[in-house]
């Protein structure tokens, strides 16, 4: 599938490395990686490769229960660290983007029980995101609080939009206030948080008026400070939020930085929550207290001979 050659194209260079050093060595392993792009219609993946080292005994690829691309690796041999290195060449075409939409009460209806009204294909892939997940509550108070965005009747979209810019304006971007499991009631409560934080926060107030929303899990192209230069391995991944609309199928929307997600968005895949596309889990028998070095970066092909070509230099 490639992108159609009438849109405009952005190609981005994508690498994510992450490195354990065991502090005990480690007797046997296994490992689930959602570390390749999707493929979709505004997405074609040109090239992708991953590296492991230690070599597996054993890799086999597939697909999740959503569809999204996975790997998974066995070592069965002892080691005392991994490395695993995704590189991808990714080419993004801007989304369909539409700003006409149903009254958000009319898509909470359709995706609602009814005895005797046998929900449509599309109805009952939605409702698999209307519900609780592990990071994701369902409660009357997200309820109110997310519905201060949505006036009755009001436009489904224009209602996520106004969610979307809530979160960006009176949340603030802080790395250091909550960690991997912090509930997302608390990440209400402290109002600072992680793109992880407000796109399970949004979720959860979507869930809670009953719409359906899935978590997207990739990278963002970011820009560097004025006067300074792209670095390799700064970035990081990204997390945002989709919603069904049943005329527009799934729109995305980036609440850390109140958009709707574009050609700067790569997407790796989707699930209910992060614990779905996680993008390096397992389980180790041994290593004893180990914390990951990820380095990821995001580059666009313009920059990708001036930077990597100065790195090998080096």
């Amino acid at each position: 599938m490639s992108t159609p050659p009438s849109r405009s194209v952005a190609r981005y260079f994508v690498s994510h490395l992450t490195r354990y050093d065991y502090r005990r060595p480690v007797a046997n392993a296994r490992h689930v990686l959602h570390l390749t792009p999707r493929e979709l219609p505004w997405q074609h993946v040109v090239s992708h490769v991953i590296d492991a080292d230690p070599i597996p005994n054993e890799r086999a690829v597939g697909r999740d229960n959503f569809g999204n691309p996975v790997e998974t690796l066995a070592i069965t041999h002892q080691h005392s660290g991994l490395d695993v290195h995704a590189r991808s060449w990714v080419e993004i075409a801007e989304r369909p983007q539409t700003e006409s939409s149903p009254a958000w009460q009319t898509v909470r209806d359709a995706l609602a029980f009814r005895a005797a009204h046998p929900p449509l294909p599309a109805e009952l892939e939605a409702a698999r995101f209307q519900f609780e997940s592990r990071h994701v509550r369902v409660k009357r108070e997200l309820a109110e609080w997310a519905a201060r965005a949505f006036a009755p009747d009001m436009p489904l979209l224009d209602g996520v939009q106004a969610l979307n810019d809530r979160i960006h304006t009176e949340f603030a971007f802080d790395p250091e206030a909550t960690h991997i499991a912090t509930p997302v009631m608390e990440v209400l409560k402290l109002r600072r948080g992680v793109c992880q934080d407000f796109a399970h926060l949004m979720l959860s107030g979507l869930r809670s008026l009953g719409l359906a929303a899935r978590y997207m899990s990739g990278y963002l192209l970011t820009t560097p400070p004025p006067g300074k230069e792209r670095l390799i391995g700064a970035d990081a991944s990204h997390a945002w939020v989709a919603v069904w609309c049943p005329e527009s199928g799934w729109v995305e929307f980036d609440p850390t930085n109140g958009v709707r997600a574009g050609s700067s968005h790569i997407t790796l895949g989707w699930g209910r929550d992060f614990s779905d596309v996680t993008p390096l889990r397992g389980v180790i028998f041994g290593g004893g207290e180990h914390t990951p070095e990820i380095e990821v970066s995001v580059v666009p092909e313009a920059d990708y001979a001036a930077l990597f070509g100065a790195a090998r230099r080096a």
